[in-house]
């Protein structure tokens, strides 16, 4: 079959990005554009040797964007000997830049789950696939490690509006979606130009802008109640740019403000489930021995019905002391709890 009449499998964007990061991190010496377009995956299924790559080449200068983004330290070294010819240029992540910080240390119960998830994907990730951009790579004369190129996980994310979202960021499309606000009991339709997607305290949250307010929004994906529709009008980011600075890392910025910025005061019973989960949770560790005693814990959070819903969950094991509205918010949800189980038994027979 032709490559004209054949249609590669589209690479979802978290993979592709993933991919290039452990390309580039496997090379001392980076590799220039050409070598990560006709073998990292994600580029190569749509490369052509002797043809035009040029929305392929538009689609790496995005994805470098991207990945200094989240933060990792691409760097862009020129050829000695070529200096000013971009397409000698390399790119490289250096190891010691991306390596833990050195007072970043594991308990040996994290030790031993990191080293199972290490082995999950040593034998179920080591594709044909990176085997062969593996000895592409080799051809080329790049010297590689090869745990580290190796390894092509397929991320999955729990909100099916993750994939579509990725879609518009890529292409630089508005996104419509039903999206339900917290105490309103029906969806609106919202039309936002889509800037970053971010993970915040293990929530997925988009931040763009919304085109009916006219202004920067942070919508949690799990309240996307709806399919993401992508639409054919196109947007420039850069007119939304702020002195520069990067999209995700303004809206993590924002997200950890309001995150420190919101505190509340509760106590669980110690011994229950409620002590265990929101100790680790939060990092207030509940003493250990004192079985049924009242333990007051602090809590930071973003979204108080987040909160309240987790809360609420473990019944009498928690009692919120503080803000007065966050009490509220649970005392509504236990309330409904107990509206729903104290209600007429169907069937029941009532007489006049």
């Amino acid at each position: 079959m032709s490559r004209s009449s054949s249609s590669p499998s589209r690479v979802p964007v978290e993979e592709r990005l993933f991919s290039l990061v452990l390309a580039l991190l496997a090379t001392e010496n980076g590799l220039t554009k050409s070598e990560i377009l006709s073998t990292v995956q994600g580029y190569r299924q749509r490369y052509d040797a002797h043809g035009d790559n040029s929305s392929l080449e538009r689609q790496f200068e995005r994805d470098k964007d991207d990945i200094r983004d989240l933060g990792v330290p691409l760097e862009t070294v020129e050829a000695p000997e070529a200096s000013g010819n971009n397409q000698l240029l390399r790119y490289r992540i250096p190891k010691g830049a991306y390596d833990l910080p050195a007072d970043v240390s594991f308990s040996p119960e994290e030790l031993t789950l990191l080293g199972l998830a290490a082995a999950v994907w040593r034998e179920g990730s080591l594709s044909g696939e990176s085997r062969r951009a593996l000895m592409k790579l080799r051809s080329l004369g790049v010297e590689a490690d090869d745990p580290v190129v190796g390894y092509a996980p397929r991320l999955r994310v729990r909100e099916s509006a993750f994939e579509p979202l990725s879609q518009a960021l890529e292409r630089h499309v508005m996104v419509q979606f039903p999206y339900l606000k917290p105490g309103e009991s029906t969806s609106r339709l919202r039309t936002v130009a889509p800037l970053s997607l971010v993970q915040h305290q293990g929530r997925w949250h988009l931040q763009g802008i919304d085109q009916e307010a006219q202004g920067s929004r942070t919508f949690l994906l799990s309240r996307i109640v709806g399919a993401v529709k992508l639409t054919a009008r196109t947007f420039d980011q850069e007119q939304y740019r702020v002195d520069g600075g990067a999209f995700a890392e303004r809206a993590l910025l924002e997200l950890e403000r309001i995150w420190e910025s919101n505190v509340a005061e509760i106590e669980v019973t110690a011994g229950t489930d409620a002590a265990t989960r929101l100790g680790k949770r939060y990092g207030d560790a509940v003493p250990v021995g004192l079985d049924g005693v009242p333990v007051r814990l602090t809590v930071n959070f973003s979204d108080s019905n987040i909160l309240a819903d987790q809360l609420a969950s473990f019944g009498p094991e928690v009692l919120v002391l503080s803000p007065p509205e966050l009490r509220d918010l649970v005392l509504q949800r236990l309330q409904t709890t107990v509206d729903a189980h104290t209600g007429p038994i169907a069937g029941e027979r009532h007489d006049g």
